[in-house]
């Protein structure tokens, strides 16, 4: 199984800038936000992907590299991944770009619902414990990925927020098969995933 590695320039993505204003207003985005397991197979344009990934985890204070989600301690240890149908990418907040994994569809993979592989894009949220200090190889309690469950609870209402501000439809999954997605994400033994969240324009 090859993997091009997040360090080197396969067939990146340049997100363009992300759009920090208009949108619905705050009380009638909490209003209409709500799960959705019904998509079309529509694929979400480059400016819609640039504003998600900023919503949910970008930079808002590039002097500070500050977050839009609050992160425990400022580990800032959660990875967002995107499965899309061209591949794997991890979101560079700070470069705004997708760095490519691998060129492989892996949408399957993240859910056990029928959905999950036909979905224009499936986000994966990983904590990299090696920021925390962990080993690879190490064991990992439950007790340690506490803070990693709530960071990600974050960064997801962020992403469910957005969606209903922008008409796109979203659903946060915990039933992920890690043991069979960890392999084809080339993941380290102290990189867990935490939840997925399916993002996709809403069948009417």
């Amino acid at each position: 199984m090859v993997f091009c590695g997040v360090n080197l320039n396969c067939q990146d993505i340049a997100l363009p800038t992300p759009e920090k204003t208009g949108g619905k207003p705050l009380m009638q985005a909490l209003n209409e936000r709500q799960t959705t397991r019904t998509f079309t197979k529509d694929d979400l344009s480059l400016q819609q992907l640039s504003d998600l990934l900023w919503a949910g985890w970008g930079i808002n204070r590039p002097d500070q590299k500050k977050r839009t989600a609050p992160s425990a301690r400022d580990f800032q240890e959660i990875s967002v991944y995107a499965a899309l149908p061209g591949g794997l990418y991890l979101y560079d907040a700070p470069g705004n770009i997708l760095k490519q994994v691998h060129n492989r569809d892996i949408r399957a993979f993240c859910g056990t619902q029928p959905f999950v592989a036909t979905a224009p894009l499936n986000l994966i949220y990983v904590a990299d414990l090696g920021k925390l200090g962990k080993k690879e190889g190490e064991e990992i309690k439950d007790a340690e990925l506490f803070w990693s469950y709530a960071n990600t609870g974050f960064i997801a209402q962020n992403v469910y927020l957005y969606c209903a501000s922008a008409n796109l439809g979203c659903v946060i999954r915990g039933l992920v098969p890690k043991d069979k997605l960890a392999p084809e994400m080339g993941l380290k033994s102290n990189q867990v995933i935490i939840l997925s969240q399916t993002v996709g324009v809403p069948q009417r």
